[in-house]
């Protein structure tokens, strides 16, 4: 079955357009991933936002001297599409050579074509480097469990059935790995990412959750459906009072992306990790 992905700019030769071209976004939708995971756009069991930054933006001001910023893109994880990552990095190299009158003209013109795109608002913040470079790095709260000593050999597909908890025993933790990694479903490239976990339910068996998340290696898929399966099956297992996944993946393109779902979703922290 051809992957929606395969009819985007993902994995060919494509032309740089250095002057302001809304066109070049191209919209996936969600749901047909939502359907494989047995989801709806109504049924969904999370709120949460994928959070996007890029480290390569520029623009011209009407002096024409050019400007370099940091963007940071919030797009609602319940929104119609996601956006495909090569057409966004396309739209955002188009914007190189362009004239906008200021810094929130461009934040405008931008919330309107991202929103349009992803088929609900999105929230644009253009930062200074000076002040994101005042953010550091941000630590992680929680348990790594990646020095664990577990036996592992499924690398292929994720595996829920490897995943074990203590269903008499409740707690409220929060745990963290750098071991996840999946490969694009079109151009079959690695993507590393940082997943968070912090619930309130039935205890986890540590070691099965490492075993488990290195069964995503060699699965092909996007960011955001990777999160939401893992959301998925531990929410199947542990019954939880509350459950939130986070992903910070590392940049390609000049892109992060960095999905948040959770069933009590506020705000998702985006400060950067020592991969970003």
């Amino acid at each position: 079955m051809q992957h929606p992905a395969e009819l985007s700019p993902l994995g060919k030769t494509s032309a740089y357009v250095a002057t302001y071209s809304p066109e070049q976004l191209f919209p996936i939708p969600r749901a047909p991933k939502w359907a494989e995971l047995g989801l709806t756009a109504d049924t969904l069991p999370y709120g949460g936002v994928d959070i996007w930054n890029c480290y390569e933006l520029s623009w011209l001001l009407p002096s024409g001297k050019p400007v370099v910023a940091i963007g940071e893109f919030s797009i609602p994880a319940d929104s119609p599409n996601i956006i495909e990552s090569k057409s966004f990095k396309l739209y955002l190299n188009s914007l190189n050579q362009s004239v906008f009158e200021s810094r929130d003209a461009l934040v405008k013109v931008m919330i309107s074509d991202l929103s349009a795109a992803a088929g609900k608002p999105v929230g644009v913040r253009l930062r200074t480097l000076d002040e994101v470079a005042l953010d550091g790095i941000a630590p992680l709260r929680g348990h790594c469990v990646d020095e664990l000593d577990v036996a592992i050999d499924h690398y292929d597909a994720p595996r829920a059935d490897l995943l074990r908890c203590d269903a008499n025993r409740q707690v409220e933790e929060c745990l963290y790995s750098h071991l996840l990694k999946s490969n694009c479903p079109v151009t079959g490239q690695p993507d590393w990412g940082t997943v968070v976990i912090e619930y309130r339910g039935a205890a986890l068996d540590h070691p099965s959750l490492v075993a488990y998340l290195v069964s995503f290696r060699q699965h092909a898929d996007f960011h955001e459906q990777c999160v939401e399966r893992i959301f998925l099956d531990l929410q199947r297992l542990l019954a939880p009072e509350r459950l939130s996944v986070h992903a910070r993946y590392v940049r390609r393109g000049g892109l992060d992306i960095n999905p948040y779902r959770s069933t009590d979703y506020v705000n998702a922290d985006n400060g950067r990790l020592v991969r970003q």
